[in-house]
């Protein structure tokens, strides 16, 4: 999959007119953060974190895979065949620029079992396990977890360990079902929590970029409710309402607050909010 990737950056730059033209990947980011402070967990988080985030990121913007993974993978003898030649082609085609899809934080607690248990089909939850953190504020209706400063963390990251490279947030939004038990008597829905959800994702993001991230643009998912290969149109994530039998459009309450905060650029946060955060 990198290599076909890193093929693709090479063969755009091989017929790239524009002395402008720039190409990215758009990859799925979500901190690891331990269940606890035994150090035992504090290891799986880190694995974890290797496995899911730095193993495709590493390649597209270093331009190699993450030695301590590929040690851990050696090791147990499921490592990839690659050539020195594809290698090569992954090492000088790295991306221009990123793009980070956040939705939820992930947590990780220690394996259930030894990782050298013994006849155990190979599969990365030998060195971690999920864990979900009791009292965490949550998408009920979605099953994720709520953590807006994790896209914080996110951009330092990128700011301190991939030389910073030029991003933007290509996905971030608030899935809900069931969102007409929300209509007001105008037939608006008051979706005032996808509004917050924003304000927080935005507050901590605003707090990055001034701190130096090279974040350009936030792409909120969705303008539309649209449809979902997993699960059609159960959870709506759109600006704009769509009656699925009808197919009419109607504008929710956070669609005139988007256009609002894009026309003027100015984030309006009460004092409540800072007391929770500060």
């Amino acid at each position: 999959m990198q290599l076909a990737s890193s093929l693709a950056i090479q063969k755009f730059h091989e017929i790239n007119q524009n002395p402008n033209g720039k190409i990215g990947i758009v990859l799925n980011l979500s901190p690891n953060y331990p269940a606890s402070e035994d150090k035992k967990d504090i290891a799986a988080a880190h694995i974890a974190d290797l496995w899911q985030n730095q193993l495709f990121m590493d390649a597209s913007v270093k331009g190699e895979f993450p030695k301590e993974l590929v040690e851990i993978l050696t090791k147990d003898k499921v490592i990839w065949q690659s050539t020195k030649e594809e290698l090569a082609i992954i090492k000088n085609n790295k991306v221009d620029r990123l793009g980070v899809n956040y939705y939820h934080p992930n947590r990780a607690q220690k394996p259930y079992y030894s990782p050298d248990s013994l006849a155990v089909d190979w599969l990365p939850n030998k060195y971690f396990a999920n864990y979900q953190m009791l009292g965490a504020r949550m998408n009920v209706d979605k099953g994720w977890e709520i953590y807006p400063r994790a896209l914080y963390e996110i951009a330092k990251n990128i700011q301190e360990n991939y030389d910073n490279i030029p991003w933007f947030v290509s996905e971030c939004g608030m899935g809900v079902s069931n969102e007409e038990r929300y209509l007001n008597e105008e037939g608006q829905i008051d979706d005032d929590y996808r509004i917050q959800f924003i304000q927080e994702h935005l507050y901590w993001l605003h707090q990055a970029i001034e701190e130096g991230s090279s974040c350009f643009g936030f792409h909120l998912w969705t303008p539309i409710d649209c449809f979902s290969w997993r699960n059609s149109y159960r959870n709506r994530y759109g600006l704009i309402s769509v009656n699925i039998h009808t197919q009419e459009k109607t504008l929710k309450k956070s669609a005139y607050y988007f256009k609002n905060l894009a026309e003027h650029s100015v984030l309006e946060l009460s004092e409540e909010f800072f007391d929770k955060f500060n």
